[in-house]
């Protein structure tokens, strides 16, 4: 799950967070299927809501072209506020020693959510993105910069079934081609899993 998860724990910055320091990067030509018009609806995140697991794969080192793929386990909480119009979810990496947490809304009147990642090891907010669920599947997208380099950022949820999601991120770097970096798939979990809407991994 920036999605996170859920997460959706939005990659660029190795603390924990899916993204790296907040900057303002040069404007980069937008890579395919890139738009910050998918609107949603206010209920595309209520089946996330409750204790969930999962294993993470990110790549170690990104813009490369790298296949070396670091794995590691988290545990996350999601929470529904002012029916359905806020979300937070907490995700606790056990192995990394940092954890996170994922605050999306919903814009009533553009009909679009705005994913926020707030990391342990800096609390900084970084940028959002921005986006909706068609069906099954969502797609958000925003701007960011990684190690000092701007990119494009897509996130792409799968709602596989009632108990199973997929959260992919892609970044890119030079407007035409984007690279997946982080991907998790992630089930539902036992409910004593989460304490006070954090987990307890």
């Amino acid at each position: 799950m920036r999605i996170h998860v859920l997460l959706a724990c939005t990659a660029a910055a190795c603390g924990g967070g899916t993204h790296a320091a907040p900057a303002h990067p040069r404007a980069l030509p937008d890579p395919p299927g890139y738009t910050m018009t998918v609107t949603g609806d206010v209920h595309d995140f209520d089946a996330f809501a409750g204790a969930w697991t999962f294993t993470n794969k990110r790549l170690k080192q990104r813009g490369v072209g790298s296949t070396d793929w670091d794995e590691f386990p988290a545990a996350s909480c999601t929470t529904l506020h002012l029916g359905g119009i806020v979300n937070v979810d907490e995700v606790a990496f056990p192995t990394k020693g940092w954890s996170g947490i994922t605050f999306r809304h919903f814009d009533l009147v553009k009909k679009q959510w705005s994913i926020y990642w707030v990391n342990s090891r800096t609390g900084a907010m970084f940028p959002p993105v921005v986006g909706g669920f068609q069906g099954k599947t969502g797609d958000f997208y925003g701007e960011d910069t990684d190690d000092g380099k701007p990119v494009k950022v897509r996130f792409h949820w799968t709602v596989l079934d009632a108990d199973h999601l997929r959260w992919e991120q892609s970044f890119s770097y030079d407007g035409a081609t984007w690279e997946l970096n982080w991907m998790n798939e992630l089930t539902r979990a036992d409910p004593s899993g989460c304490v006070n809407g954090r987990p307890t991994t």
